[in-house]
Parts: C-alpha cells; sequence; structure tokens
C-alpha cells in the first residue's frame, strides 16, 4: 500500500476533484468527489470550526462512542472509473473493514487523524505525476513536493462555481449552467447550515 496525504482540493470543470499525493511516491491520485464531500473536506482543511457537528462529524462521535477507533482509511479499488474505499476499524482488538465512498472515508479519516492509503494497482492504474510550475516533476521529499496543490476554502468554491455558471450561460451552455446552479445552490445551503 502507498501512504498518501491530502495534496489539493480543487474545482475542474468536471466538478471536485481530491488530489492524493503518495508520501514516498511521486504520483498523485485525482478522484472526482460531489460539492457535500468537498464542503466536508475543505471545513477540516482550513481548520473551520462549526456550531453543530455536520454528518462526518457526527460519524466520528459515533464511532467514538462505540470505543472503535478507525485505524486507516484505504482506497482500493478502482472499477472502470468508480473508486472504492475501505475504513479499517479496530474495537477490543479486532479489526473490520467497513465499505465507504472514498469522498466520505477522506473525510472521516481526516476527522480521526487516521492515515490514507492507496492500493499500488489503484495508484498504477490511475495515478499521475503532476509537474510544479517550472515543469519540474515532483519527486519525494523534494522542496515543493509536499506542498499543497490548491486548497479551496468553501468561499473560493463557491465563486469558482458561480464563474462556471456564468460562463457556461455566456457560452449558451443552459443545461451545464442548470446544473451548476443547483450544486452552486446545494454547496451554499450546506455551508451555511448550523
Amino acid at each position: 500500500m502507498i501512504h498518501v496525504k491530502i495534496n489539493g482540493l480543487t474545482l475542474s470543470n468536471m466538478g471536485f476533484v481530491v488530489l492524493l499525493k503518495g508520501v514516498q511516491d511521486p504520483r498523485t491520485l485525482p478522484i472526482f468527489i460531489g460539492g457535500a464531500e468537498a464542503q466536508a473536506i475543505a471545513l477540516r482543511l482550513d481548520n473551520v470550526k462549526i456550531p453543530r457537528p455536520m454528518t462526518h462529524d457526527l460519524t466520528k462521535n459515533i464511532i467514538d462512542s462505540l470505543e472503535c477507533r478507525l485505524k486507516r482509511v484505504v482506497i482500493n479499488e478502482l472499477v472502470e472509473t468508480t473508486f472504492y474505499a475501505v475504513l479499517v476499524m479496530e474495537r477490543d482488538g479486532l479489526e473490520m473493514e467497513v465499505d465507504a465512498r472514498p469522498s466520505d472515508a477522506i473525510a472521516l479519516g481526516m476527522r480521526c487523524a487516521a492515515p490514507l492509503y492507496v492500493t499500488q494497482k489503484v495508484m498504477e492504474a490511475a495515478g499521475i505525476v503532476i509537474e510544479d510550475k517550472d515543469g519540474k516533476i515532483n519527486e519525494p521529499g523534494e522542496s515543493g513536493a509536499d506542498t499543497k496543490e490548491e486548497v479551496l476554502s468553501p468561499r473560493e468554491i463557491i465563486e469558482q462555481l458561480k464563474a462556471k455558471m456564468e460562463q457556461a450561460v455566456v457560452e449558451e451552455r443552459y443545461e451545464e449552467a442548470a446544473r451548476l446552479r443547483d450544486e452552486l445552490k446545494r454547496f451554499a445551503q450546506s455551508h451555511t447550515k448550523n
């Protein structure tokens, strides 16, 4: 298994992408995720405190109250274009695996301070090497290799969604504009909930 860290959260023309960079591996695994999960990850990356627990915070509280421990998160499968993950839990010395979507597993793992891994076969199938601004490939341990690619705050995500929606309207791509409008509305509502 390859130990990875979150290297960035960005918005592409196809949606939100979380970038998982190998700690001792030059490859990065990009995974497309939904808006709610992007928000959950962004809030944790930005250390934003919220007054009431959101879904991933609630799940962590349940795990804690059941005296379980989340030992690690593993992105373990790629079937066509869908990634799969497992939560490796421990209770009373016994390990168990729980199936999870990678985005939810990452968001929960961040709250539980659990390490994140990608299997070798998944990294070989979908991992990429990202070059820095000068076209240089970042190798593990090099300066710049461990810096975040682009971490967006919830406010920046909302701004990017608005800009993409406006551009879609200008280019008369109305179905995409409507999809972006709905995504923006869901993201903004979930970000302002208490």
